[in-house]
């Protein structure tokens, strides 16, 4: 029996110990290497955008730009522009996030970091939201594997049974049930190894329905692309666009002809074991950003946590500073959700 790749030494290139025996100078070094490179001639100002080799003030590993006279740092105009906590403890928290598999909550992480909770639930929505700015929306190709699942439509049955109502009629569900969608790019064959899925882009839409699914399909599938999914009529609309294939999950989880939406499955069980197993609960506002996580999670699943980390510090540093986590718990909090359609 071959051994799960998690298990093996190429899976391991990361230590959190090492991070935490970084001097604060090899943090900034580190960080100053992924958002410009390790030359310190292609230092950029954020506020004009000049490419130049700025004058440098070693005591405050800071830049002041030729051009403007602006004065910045190596997180000005990113993710953690404003940082309060030392370069070295994002560059943990980034450790600490990379290495949870199946997803970290904002009280474990305050604890591993010993900062309030307050900081970690920040910290954390920050590094989601780089994921989310960053990730690929490219057209899919090839297999697709399509499916959607329900968050936050739990109604809880009345302690009586005379009190209780038909929790399947529209009327008696919660406003505020979302559906958590995922479209699933097959992977090639190599040998005798089948790889599973190599791309996946999740979306929140209100309802699994033949409208959404459709304009979806329409923006992020390519022509000629073959979509499996399962008999829900949401997908009905998709056979005269493309060649889809369905199973009936209530007779069989693969039909004779060996077709399956397996692939959007196994996306729901990481997400599932996120949810129930970490989290515990998905908001609304940022549902998106979390459907994201587990989709990032998904498609690294095969990267060392090292190449896993040097991704997603590069995905913090070049992305720009977001208004709905600057200053969130001053009242600045993002006042709608991410709905695809």
């Amino acid at each position: 029996m071959t051994q799960h790749f998690l298990l093996s030494a190429k899976a391991r290139t990361l230590s959190v110990r090492r991070v935490f025996e970084m001097t604060e100078d090899q943090a900034f070094k580190v960080f100053k290497k992924v958002r410009w490179g390790g030359n310190g001639k292609d230092v950029t100002c954020p506020t004009c955008g000049t490419l130049n080799e700025h004058y440098y003030l070693a005591t405050r590993h800071q830049w002041r730009c030729k051009d403007c006279g602006h004065t910045f740092s190596v997180t000005s105009g990113t993710i953690f522009a404003f940082h309060k906590l030392s370069l070295k403890m994002y560059l943990a928290a980034i450790a600490i996030y990379t290495n949870a598999a199946k997803g970290i909550s904002a009280l474990q992480m305050g604890r591993d970091l010993d900062v309030q909770y307050k900081t970690a639930f920040v910290l954390c929505h920050k590094i989601r939201e780089s994921l989310m700015e960053q990730r690929d929306t490219s057209q899919l190709s090839g297999e697709v594997h399509m499916d959607g699942a329900y968050v936050n439509g739990h109604v809880r049955p009345a302690n009586k049974k005379e009190d209780r109502v038909d929790r399947r009629l529209a009327v008696n569900q919660r406003p505020d049930k979302r559906c958590v969608f995922v479209m699933r790019q097959k992977a090639t064959i190599v040998g005798d190894t089948i790889q599973g899925a190599n791309k996946t882009i999740s979306f929140v839409i209100k309802a699994e329905n033949q409208a959404d699914v459709g304009k979806l399909a329409d923006s992020f599938v390519a022509k000629g692309t073959v979509i499996c999914a399962d008999e829900s009529t949401a997908y009905d609309g998709l056979h005269a666009k493309f060649d889809t294939r369905r199973v009936n999950h209530a007779v069989e989880y693969r039909s004779d002809a060996g077709i399956t939406n397996n692939l959007a499955e196994s996306y729901f069980s990481r997400f599932r074991r996120m949810q129930y197993g970490q989290c515990h609960k998905f908001g609304n506002l940022y549902l998106a950003n979390y459907a994201n996580e587990a989709a990032y999670r998904e498609d690294t699943r095969r990267m060392s946590n090292g190449d896993i980390f040097d991704d997603i510090s590069k995905k913090c540093a070049t992305t720009p500073t977001s208004r709905d986590w600057c200053g969130y718990w001053q009242g600045n909090k993002r006042n709608a959700e991410r709905l695809a359609a």
